[in-house]
Order: structure tokens, then sequence, then C-alpha cells
């Protein structure tokens, strides 16, 4: 079922998530729900507080980009073949990595997208889906999936990054966005007055 996504200005968005407690059947549909939320949006990741609840929970899908992230050789990474789900990551960033800028955007904020310096690389340990145990070391456009959604799951947005003068220069595009003066290709929720 394809979920709303909740807009700049919601409370949630604000929010620590709180850790997953265990594997339920309920769980497993909301993260078939997450999947199919993202897909229809055209993101390449969402966390669980962008459709309203308040879970150490986010989805990634890099499929979509597997031909420009496959090697000389044409392989494409194990991460680019299927969509990736992380349960309670704890996000280890590499110190030694040399911060990138990339233009980021965010299926909470649509419409704007921003230069956002971030790590290249990082460590990740986290529960698949099935509630497995995993550990992984990703760069490039994964590391950056990976740190932005993982800020989702700590109240933070991609904004936060940006100087404070640039945070001002958007506060009028921001409001609007939280009044619902926006248009998006998929289903948004808004803090309504």
């Amino acid at each position: 079922m394809i979920l709303p996504i909740y807009a700049f200005g919601q409370p949630v968005l604000r929010e620590p998530a709180l850790e997953v407690e265990g594997d339920s059947p309920e769980l497993q549909t909301l993260i078939d729900d997450m999947i199919e939320t993202m897909h229809e949006a055209h993101g390449a990741g969402l966390a669980a507080p962008q459709i309203g609840k308040s879970l150490r929970l986010f989805v990634a899908d890099l499929t979509s980009y597997a031909e420009d992230l496959a090697d000389e050789d044409g392989v494409v990474p194990e991460y680019a073949t299927k969509p990736l789900v992380f349960i309670n990551p704890e996000i280890v960033l590499d110190e030694e990595s040399p911060e990138v800028d990339v233009e980021e955007g965010c299926l909470s904020i649509p419409e704007l997208r921003e230069t956002v310096w971030r790590p290249d690389a990082l460590k990740v340990r986290f529960l698949d889906r099935h509630f497995q145990a995993q550990e992984m070391v990703a760069d490039g456009p994964l590391s950056r999936v990976i740190q932005h959604e993982g800020d989702h799951l700590d109240g933070v947005l991609y904004l936060d990054h940006l100087s404070p003068l640039r945070r001002r220069l958007l506060k009028r595009r921001l409001n609007a966005i939280a009044r619902g003066d926006i248009e998006a290709d998929y289903p948004l929720s808004f803090v309504r007055s």
C-alpha cells in the first residue's frame, strides 16, 4: 500500500525515533509498504518517520542507478541489485574519508534540492528485514543515502547541514511546504491548523 509521506513541518520529522523491538507481521507489512511508497515517489530511500512512524527503520533502493554504479567490467554492486532494509542502524562515519558535496533532496521536502557536504564513507551495523545482524562498509551514493536516512531517525533533516544564512533564505519556501502549498507526484501529509 502506498502511504502518504509526511511533509516538512510535521513534528514526527524532528523527533528521535524509537528502537524497533521485534519482528511481527505488521512490521513486515510496513517494510513492504515503505518500499512501495519509496518506489512510487521515485526516491532512493525512505525512513519510517517520513510516513509518520517513530521507528528506527529505513529502506533504500539504488537499483535504478545500477548501470551507473557498475564497475568497468559491468559488475553491479550487490547493494544495487535489490531494496535494502535497515532496522536499528548504528552508523559510524569514516573520519578519514574526505567530505564530498552532492546535491540532496528529500521526499518530505519536495521540489527543493541543496548542496550538502558529508563524509564519503561509513560503516553501518543493523538488522536486516529478517532480523539478522549485518555490518556493511559503504561509500559513494549508498553512503549518502544511509547518512540522509539515518539523520531522519535522529530528527535531523538535510537542511540542518546548511549554513544558517542559507536556511533563512529558504524559509519562505519551507513555510509554503509546511502549509501544503506544494504539489508532488505522490501523496503528502501536511500539518493543518
